[in-house]
């Protein structure tokens, strides 16, 4: 029993070491998936913070004062120019312009009075009747009762605009907010906004830019046309890109003092998303006022040195690849990173054309290892931020 207690501690003992001298054999290098560094169309795009402006705004305002009685419009919906959006009390304007109306005719007969005064006068002249003095006395009432057919004149003028103004139309066409005077009011000049129109297509775009990015664009579009080159597109608050496109129209003249950085505004479409028949509702994706992130993107794409964005690791000190030499150890490259797009980043400096970068397996590398470089799996295909 005891000769077969042994045999079988032997026979454990002797397993359990064969295990661990097989666990402690160092294996081969780990396998490891490489890219080449190659020169690849990106278009460069740098991004910023923007906020939505209509091109067109219109604060409606009572010319005169009197009584609201019709509000002819939907508060939310779209109007076009031209059309009748407040109606205010009428009656009282229009008797004043009656009244103007025969003042005018009043003064209109007393200056044919006086012409024919003159006109007989002026003929006894060379007569024994006839008196200088009198010509010269119906010469001046004539000349009077002109000047007031002329005054009366412009008060039925201002009469006439006076009853237009109790017609308020739509100055422009865009978007209407809400009323802020509901009808039975009385409003007047200094009653403020009754309602807001905002234009709707096209929409500015307007975001700030550091004096250095601006040099910096300047230099890169100085052979392509300039800013007129560069194509704006917009990333909405939920993080979706717009499908429409604009362009660079504006650049201020100043630099903001206490932040260095200058005005830049782009002109871009937004059409009608759908319609609502029955409220006269028409959606569309940008507003006035939205804050977005406005992305500059260069006309035509450049050729420049890049890597996949998943290959590149970033510390304190900057970003950082791990490329694979002749020898296969890894070597840890600091590199700068320029214009990237979400799948590829394109390199300014650190690497060059053929280097092998480490893209499978990166977390199981470190500077000074030895491994088995293979070709990587293929980046998902690049699309546009």
């Amino acid at each position: 029993m005891r000769l077969c207690l042994l045999g079988v501690l032997l026979t454990m003992w002797s397993g359990l070491g064969l295990t661990a001298v097989h666990a402690q054999a160092p294996g081969g290098p780990p396998s490891v998936g490489v890219v080449r560094v190659q020169k690849q169309p990106i278009t460069e795009t740098s991004e910023f913070v923007g906020r939505i402006q209509a091109t067109d705004r219109v604060n409606l305002l009572a010319r005169v004062t009197a009584f609201l009685e019709e509000r002819h419009f939907t508060e939310g919906a779209e109007v076009k120019k031209g059309d009748l959006l407040y109606v205010l009390e009428q009656p009282p304007f229009q008797a004043d312009l009656e009244a103007k109306k025969a003042a005018v005719q009043q003064m209109q007969a007393q200056l044919q009075n006086a012409t024919i005064g003159l006109n007989r006068a002026a003929s006894l002249l060379h007569t024994p009747a006839g008196q200088q003095s009198t010509v010269d006395d119906t010469r001046a009432t004539m000349l009077s009762d002109a000047a007031q057919v002329l005054a009366a004149q412009a008060q039925q003028k201002q009469s006439e605009i006076n009853l237009g103004y109790t017609e308020i139309h739509a100055p422009i066409s865009g978007k209407i907010g809400r009323t802020t005077v509901t009808v039975g009011n009385v409003v007047s000049p200094s009653s403020g906004t009754l309602a807001s129109i905002v234009s709707q297509d096209p929409m500015y775009v307007v975001f700030p830019v550091a004096v250095r990015v601006m040099v910096d664009l300047r230099h890169r579009t100085a052979d392509k046309g300039g800013f007129r080159a560069v194509l704006i597109r917009v990333r909405l608050p939920d993080g979706t890109l717009y499908d429409q496109k604009g362009a660079l129209d504006f650049e201020d003249n100043t630099v903001a003092p206490t932040t260095d950085t200058v005005i830049l505004r782009g002109s871009i479409a937004n059409p009608p998303l759908g319609h609502d028949a029955s409220g006269g509702f028409t959606e569309r994706e940008l507003v006035d006022g939205e804050f977005v992130t406005v992305l500059l993107e260069g006309a035509e794409p450049v050729e420049l040195l890049s890597v996949p964005r998943a290959a590149v690791l970033s510390d304190q000190q900057g970003d950082y690849v791990y490329t694979v030499g002749a020898d296969n150890k890894v070597q840890q490259t600091r590199v700068q990173l320029g214009q990237s797009t979400p799948v590829m980043a394109a390199v300014l400096s650190g690497l060059t054309e053929g280097q092998m970068v480490v893209l499978d397996g990166i977390q199981r590398v470190r500077p000074g290892l030895v491994v088995t470089p293979g070709p990587a799996s293929p980046p998902l295909a690049d699309t546009k931020p």
